[in-house]
């Protein structure tokens, strides 16, 4: 795939049929949606035949515009004429998102530095500057009182760039060297550069199409990365880059050969070994090599086994094993020496529990520390591997998310890790473990005033339609009246086992400030109550993921949140999947859906190998060649199932260059849902043409698309600032 994708003067692939949008939504509305002419995308046959089932596609040649098909013309024309239909139909809203963007900006703190993190010598650390949109990354040498030095000024690099990213910051381990990324398209396709910090020359070395990230051998000179496919973006080699050398001619040192693993490398925390991870949903392998012997080759630590999971933490004197090994759901922790790592070897060190899923391990030279979630919630248990004494660390707060972060030092008895929840602005806490004490180290400053005591945040359950029991954590203003009038917005994601805690954000005051309730609902599909929770969201289960929002929905009405009128939902990627599928499956419980690069053509996405990420999904969706899997995710993909009838407000919005979620999922589903649905209510699709998956790249930029969300919603609800 080309680094920059131009834009071709195509000719416009529309109807002369159009569509005249009228109002029917509740008369406060201020949209002007009877003033614009919706796009309606021409029609072309395609038939998808497999398992002996016919299916009439007629917007696949939206395909095209990454040279899918023989058509590859008229694809950005649409996505254009949609932005300027949704233009048109928001028009009456352009200086409240405007307002809307200045105020949230007016929430963050320009000038600001992050809290310093100590590694090998030095303290590294971001500092931002008054209306600039990146960062400096600097560094001192012993001591916060020593000389600043500038390794990066992203803002000087971004110059020039609609999109800039940069990734990957690593130093060499004689502290002379850093190795950084760049993507400048938003495809997260990056090139590795090295800068030799004492000359500030950025070295000849640029490797491309990486992941992102690069480990350093002990030699100083080597450093290993993740190479990526240029057609289907999967990463499926690691090769080794030696300084000054042409990178055309790195070698291969680990070639992933099954298509639904993820691969990557990075090195331990004591610096001893380059670790080889691949892992897919169900099996995972781990080789090493000694750090200090970069030309070695690697060693398999233990070869894949089926079903089974597993990771691996250096300590000084063993290996600590993370795995679901026999049975062990919410995993266990095992240990083993270093010359014999095979499973044989393995012996228990933490034991598996039904309620506990340990979800991760943060190592020291003296202690272990081990993340676990329990009844929803992220507990820390900290272990003292001279005294052999455990103990764990208190939150307080009903509602929270919280992870160790920034522990890069291995000779530490200081962990750091970040708290926030629904109210409390995203701090950052060291915590001695030998005294058990805890100093906020910084807490994000909200400019304007806010005061956490003026919003009330609780936690609920909904009871699902086979009885389970959902979370819900919701937040709103002092002074909320539960009789169903209010405005609430209900957000979830429920896949990949990613858990979606309570955490602060400040752009969402203004939401909270004009009188709406904010609510998550931590669904099955995510991690958020152990892996079952997980296991029964995913693959033939998936439904259960969309049934859990819709009852936590329905049980928000039936409380008096909110009612009918005035419920909305968001999600983006495969949270807009997720959107996608209520909006077929009960259209008339939302008053509008924001759905974010939605996953929406799941089917014919996972048919497409060439596609990114496909055969990575297999273990999360199914892979559809085969006929069960097929019928399932046939009965629920957003795209099969739109039909004839009434759907509620949408607004769609989606990235011309995503990776993730190609841009012609959403642009074919709301082609589809224009020509289909029987409602006079808005659908609107915004596409970014500069932008992919994530949105901008800069610290502001991104209000701009917050902006536009919250202007759909006060539209419909008639809030005019």
């Amino acid at each position: 795939m080309k680094k920059t994708i131009f834009i071709l003067p195509f000719a416009l692939l529309l109807s002369c049929e159009s569509k005249n949008i009228t109002d029917s939504t509740p008369t406060k509305m201020i949209l002007n949606p009877d003033k614009a002419t919706a796009p309606v995308a021409e029609k072309k046959e395609h038939w998808r035949t497999i398992h002996g089932d016919s299916v009439l596609d007629n917007y696949y040649w939206m395909y095209d515009f990454f040279g899918k098909g023989p058509d590859s013309t008229n694809a950005v024309d649409y996505l254009k004429a949609e932005n300027a239909y949704l233009d048109t139909v928001m028009s009456s809203t352009d200086k409240f998102q405007a307002d809307l963007f200045t105020e949230m900006k007016a929430r963050i703190k320009e000038k600001d530095e992050s809290v310093p993190v100590f590694k090998n010598g030095y303290y590294y650390y971001t500092r931002t500057e008054d209306g600039k949109q990146y960062y400096k990354y600097c560094r001192k040498k012993g001591s916060l009182e020593a000389k600043e030095e500038i390794l990066l000024d992203i803002d000087k690099m971004a110059e020039g760039h609609s999109y800039y990213s940069a990734s990957g910051f690593t130093i060499s381990e004689d502290n002379k060297l850093l190795a950084y990324a760049i993507d400048e398209v938003s495809r997260r396709q990056y090139t590795i550069y090295i800068k030799n910090l004492e000359t500030g020359e950025i070295l000849k070395d640029a490797i491309k199409n990486t992941e992102g990230s690069a480990c350093w051998a002990n030699d100083n000179k080597t450093i290993y990365y993740t190479s990526k496919n240029e057609v289907t973006l999967l990463s499926e080699k690691i090769k080794r880059h030696t300084l000054g050398t042409d990178a055309a001619n790195d070698v291969t040192v680990y070639e992933e050969k099954d298509k639904s693993n993820y691969i990557g490398v990075y090195k331990s925390k004591n610096n001893k070994y380059i670790i080889i991870y691949s892992a897919a949903t169900m099996s995972s392998e781990v080789l090493m090599l000694d750090a200090s012997k970069a030309n070695d080759a690697f060693k398999v630590f233990q070869p894949r086994m089926k079903d089974v999971l597993y990771n691996v933490i250096v300590l000084n004197d063993k290996f600590l094993v993370r795995t679901n090994k026999d049975g062990a759901l919410n995993f266990k922790l095992m240990e083993c020496p270093f010359d014999k790592t095979d499973v044989a070897n393995w012996k228990e060190y933490v034991p598996h529990r039904k309620d506990v899923l340990i979800q991760g391990v943060t190592e020291f030279n003296d202690f272990v520390v081990i993340e676990e979630r329990k009844d929803g919630l992220v507990n820390m248990c900290v272990k003292n591997l001279s005294t052999k004494t455990d103990h764990y660390i208190s939150f307080g707060e009903a509602a929270y998310a919280a992870g160790a972060s920034g522990n890069a030092e291995y000779n530490s008895t200081t962990l750091r890790y970040n708290y926030t929840s629904l109210t409390t602005p995203s701090s950052v806490y060291d915590y001695n473990m030998l005294t058990k004490e805890k100093q906020l180290m910084k807490q994000q400053e909200v400019l304007g005033g806010y005061k956490v005591d003026d919003y009330v945040t609780e936690r609920l359950f909904a009871t699902a339609k086979d009885g389970t029991k959902v979370p819900i954590s919701l937040v709103y203003k002092k002074g909320f009246k539960k009789d169903g009038n209010a405005p609430l917005l209900l957000y979830a994601y429920g896949s990949y086992g990613a858990s979606m805690d309570a955490s602060f954000n400040s752009a969402r005051i203004s939401l909270l400030n004009r009188g709406f309730v904010y609510a998550i609902a931590h669904i099955r599909g995510g991690q958020d109550l152990g892996r079952q929770w997980y296991e029964d969201g995913k693959m033939m289960k998936k439904k259960n993921t969309f049934t859990d929002f819709i009852n936590c929905g329905e049980f928000l009405v039936e409380q008096k949140y909110t009612s009918k009128n005035h419920l909305y939902a968001q999600g983006g990627s495969a949270g807009g999947l997720l959107m996608g599928a209520v909006a077929n499956m009960a259209p008339d419980l939302w008053h509008g859906i924001i759905a974010q690069v939605p996953f929406v053509d799941v089917v014919n996405t996972m048919l497409d190998e060439s596609i990114p990420l496909t055969t990575n999904e297999f273990d999360e969706w199914g892979n559809p060649k085969n006929k069960e899997a097929y019928d399932y995710m046939k009965s629920y993909s957003p795209y099969e199932n739109v039909e004839a009838k009434n759907y509620p407000n949408i607004l769609v919005t989606t990235g011309l260059h995503d990776s993730q979620v190609q841009y012609f999922e959403p642009s074919k589903w709301v082609a589809k849902l224009r020509a289909m649905k029987t409602d006079k209510n808005v659908l609107l699709l915004h596409t970014n043409m500069e932008f992919g998956h994530g949105g901008a790249s800069g610290r502001f930029d991104y209000l701009k698309d917050i902006a536009l969300n919250y202007a759909f919603m006060f539209s419909l609800e008639g809030i005019e600032k």
